[in-house]
């Protein structure tokens, strides 16, 4: 998106759509010709003032992430769109979910760093605050094909309008497909991607949730306000879905940090968002805080092992009844490829949520209420049987005792094993969790005792325990940790990662566990 004319030609043969800041000094301009917004639509797209010189379009990929034209911040865009990292050199002024600019809705924010390409027209724009109640774009890991619907939201020039009040939107198919470009042309005659529309997100429709394809790079411009004799109307948008991974990484830096940890209380990790083992998505996991509320981070779809996680989903609000649960852990109870969690309430009552997903927990299952299950002190859902799901519920009561329950989708918890009698050493047990460290027929169990000794017993099933291993000594750094959980957030083969919270707040994880112990950690906070 720009103010100022367009400049004389480009090696693809394009006019620009960026910004060339001094050539003309009129009000910048707003959205691509084409229809008018409803209120409340395509809310992820962002209007960029930039200095008051130049306006530019973005679309919003996380909380605090926008993805745009670099060339909108280049000192001359007709030299080419590299921009230095950091700091804009211009104040700008993100607006984000206002549909009418009117009015005063949606949420205002400042860009504070900058994290370009290097290879193509797209930068990363950090903003100071997060947004909240604006979903963000999908991102699509998936090329555009010649010949596939698009659409593209922009606050550029209309057909008839220097300065439009509301975001627009139009329909493109999609051209030629390059390396690091991708060519759209307008589904109609008012399909047209004009000045100030540079950034513009293009993103396919796929049953209502909006995917990313790529932000607009320059165009021809036919028919914009002030271009009318132009008749050619193609443009050319830097590609995403290619990067995606890089997107996401970038965005998922301020992730983590920006939570209090200190207030993690249960943690649990499973495939609640759509990933499955082996494939690109990792784990999510799934956190209670100490003020009832609770958090789904979703596993994020890149593989930099810095950066599991991808996005937070707030799926129940402070004061919930999540301040009720006494011990929480995520498995696979129905065989749908949608995991769920299994929580312990504090009245005595076991649920099982069959579902989870980033709208909260689903399709509750009342397995027992009683004040016997006021005892259970921890509990972990594993594959302890034949049966391949991760619904197999291992139980520490308060007198060191042990149980399984085989195929609580199936069974409940009417089917138990007695694996060990009331035991006064396993009341030390602080934390345990369910992995697969050994490579048996069956899953692990990992206890990480008040001393710090943290243990496997390797291949655990219905007829006991068969050995263990040492994972960290007595009186390691190990005894420090709050709140622990085993999943696939690093290779995303096995849950065989070791995630903890730690006393000081701060959070790391483990990755590829095996029965030789650990190897590196890596830390996520602090």
């Amino acid at each position: 998106m720009s103010v100022g004319r367009p400049r004389a030609t480009l090696a693809a043969g394009l006019l620009a759509s960026t910004v060339m800041a001094g050539l003309l000094t009129a009000a910048p301009a707003h959205a691509v010709v084409g229809t008018a917004t409803k209120e409340g639509s395509y809310a992820f797209t962002a209007k960029l003032d930039i200095g008051g010189e130049r306006s530019c379009t973005a679309a919003l990929v996380e909380q605090q992430w926008l993805v745009t034209a670099a060339s909108c911040f280049a000192d001359n865009p007709e030299q080419g769109f590299k921009v230095a990292a950091g700091a804009p050199k211009l104040k700008t002024v993100a607006t984000i979910g206002r549909t009418d600019l009117t009015r005063d809705g949606g949420t205002t924010a400042n860009v504070v760093e900058l994290v370009p390409r290097t290879d193509r027209d797209l930068v990363m724009a950090k903003l100071d605050k997060r947004v909240t109640g604006i979903a963000p774009v999908n991102l699509g890991f998936n090329a555009p094909q010649q010949g596939e619907d698009v659409f593209i939201s922009g606050y550029g020039r209309a057909k008839d309008e220097w300065v439009p009040d509301r975001l627009h939107y139009a329909k493109f198919g999609v051209g030629a497909v390059k390396d690091t470009t991708v060519g759209l042309d307008g589904k109609s005659d008012d399909a047209v991607v004009c000045q100030g529309d540079t950034g513009a997100p293009a993103f396919r429709d796929v049953g209502g949730r909006y995917e990313l394809v790529g932000v607009n790079s320059r165009s021809w411009q036919g028919g914009c306000f002030g271009n009318e004799e132009e008749k050619r109307k193609g443009a050319v948008d830097a590609r995403a879905d290619d990067i995606a991974g890089w997107i996401q990484s970038v965005s998922s830096r301020t992730l983590l940090g920006r939570a209090n940890w200190k207030s993690a209380e249960r943690l649990a990790s499973g495939y609640f968002t759509g990933g499955s083992a082996g494939g690109k998505r990792r784990m999510d996991l799934f956190v209670v805080w100490a003020d009832g509320s609770a958090s789904l981070f979703q596993g994020a779809d890149h593989d930099d092992p810095k950066q599991p996680f991808s996005a937070e989903y707030k799926v129940a609000e402070k004061g919930s009844y999540w301040k009720d649960a006494r011990a929480v852990t995520g498995g696979s109870f129905t065989g749908s490829g949608s995991d769920g969690i299994t929580v312990r309430w504090a009245s005595g009552k076991l649920s099982t949520y069959t579902h989870v997903d980033q709208n909260g927990v689903h399709d509750e299952k009342t397995l027992a209420y009683s004040d016997t299950w006021k005892r259970a002190r921890l509990i972990t859902a594993g594959r302890y049987t034949a049966n391949a799901l991760r619904d197999d519920l291992l139980v520490l009561w308060d007198d060191g005792s042990t149980s399984m329950y085989s195929d609580t989708n199936t069974n409940g918890v009417r089917k138990e094993s007695q694996l060990t009698n009331a035991d006064k050493g396993w009341q030390n047990a602080a934390q345990i969790s369910s992995g697969e460290f050994t490579g048996k027929k069956t899953a692990d169990l990992v206890i990480r005792w008040n001393d710090g000794d943290t243990t496997v017993f390797p291949g655990v099933d219905t007829a006991g325990y068969h050995g263990r291993t040492r994972i960290r000594p007595v009186d390691s750094a190990w005894k420090n940790g709050q709140v622990l959980t085993v999943g696939a957030f690093a290779a995303n083969i096995r849950p065989n990662d070791i995630l903890i919270r730690w006393n000081d707040g701060n959070v790391s994880y483990y990755p590829g566990v095996d029965a030789e112990g650990t190897h590196g950690e890596v830390q996520l906070v602090g």
